[in-house]
């Protein structure tokens, strides 16, 4: 670009220059960029969440895009989880978050973060809510498979993830609900041993349903699902219920399910 060129646009930029400069330093502050707009979630469907979720006195509840912190102060005051942790982006809805949990006499076990969610270390989260956009929901969802532990409840309020079918849904107030419980990962080739023999079963998995085939059985199919660690499925008319705990399987006990099995993955 000519120096005349820079000269000019130097000189229209000028007036605008000390004109911020001459403003308070709040207004010259660049709002954040919201991925998610603020609309807060009715106070029944707060509750419903929470139900599903099935929050106990040991877990720790995340709520990302916390707003006025109302999910994360209910989770300790209503429902006694050990903690809970609000993020959302906007500074103004994590200062009203914390006097609302001041208000509610539940600052020891409740505190909000100002930051990006997609930055967050999610990792510890024992319960996941979220009311934030399906686009958001969904660049999500790979981080919620691959870092939350196997049985995590994750609640979302009016948004799905797509093809990431839930465990359970409500309707409250005119609102849906949704809830996933985080699958344990068994894609793979598993040896399975069973008082009658030993046999190999490929297993592929697509969220929380499992299909596969079975060497050397005919038909040999296999069709089941996960909720958290727990694993069910049939092969040949038998009902199989298992615990998966990384590479092996052991057996649950369970009325019309084979007992005495487990599996190993190669």
């Amino acid at each position: 670009m000519p120096l005349a060129s820079v000269r000019s646009m130097s000189a229209r930029a000028l007036p605008a220059l000390l004109l911020a400069a001459s403003l308070p330093l709040q207004a010259q502050i660049t709002p954040p960029q919201l991925d998610v707009p603020y609309v807060p979630t009715p106070e029944p469907v707060v509750a419903r969440m929470l139900e599903m979720a099935d929050v106990q006195p040991e877990d720790y509840v995340i709520d990302l895009g916390s707003g006025d912190g109302r999910i994360a102060i209910a989770a300790v005051r209503d429902f006694d989880a050990r903690q809970a942790l609000g993020v959302d982006l906007n500074p103004v809805r994590v200062s009203e978050a914390v006097e609302n949990a001041e208000r509610a006499g539940v600052t020891d076990r409740v505190t909000f973060e100002e930051g990006d969610l997609f930055e967050k270390d999610i990792s510890d989260a024992t319960v996941l809510t979220m009311y934030l956009l399906p686009r958001v929901n969904l660049q999500l969802r790979p981080v919620i498979l691959d870092t939350l532990e196997p049985g995590t409840r994750v609640v979302s309020h009016a948004f799905s993830m797509d093809e990431w079918e839930p465990d359970d849904t409500d309707v409250v107030s005119n609102s849906y609900i949704y809830l996933w419980i985080v699958p344990a990962k068994v894609d793979g080739d598993w040896q399975i041993s069973t008082p009658e023999g030993d046999f190999s079963v490929s297993l592929m998995q697509q969220f929380q349903m499992v299909e596969g085939v079975a060497e050397g059985l005919e038909p040999g199919i296999v069709k089941g699902r996960l909720n958290g660690t727990q694993i069910e499925f049939t092969l040949d008319d038998r009902h199989y219920v298992g615990t998966v705990n990384g590479d092996s399987i052991e057996p649950v006990s369970m009325e019309g399910a084979v007992a005495n099995w487990s599996a190993r993955r190669n």
